[in-house]
């Protein structure tokens, strides 16, 4: 007789939220950390990590579907 075994995909939906999220909000934290000093350079990092959710979500929320 064989046993049926439901494969545990949690660990590979935490690693492509990670990769969605994780570098944008470094992204944002190097803004905040940069903004009492560079304006200019804020808002750089803070357009970068709008542009990186907003890319990420499309290609890896495509991914998740």
């Amino acid at each position: 007789m064989m046993i049926l075994l439901e494969p545990n995909y949690d660990a590979i939906l935490y690693l492509v939220i990670t990769i969605m999220f994780g570098p944008a909000i470094l992204l944002a934290i190097i803004g905040f950390i940069l903004l009492k000093n560079n304006k200019k350079a804020a808002k750089v990092f803070f357009i970068l990590a709008a542009a990186y959710v907003i890319i990420s979500l499309g290609i890896c929320g495509s991914m998740i579907m």
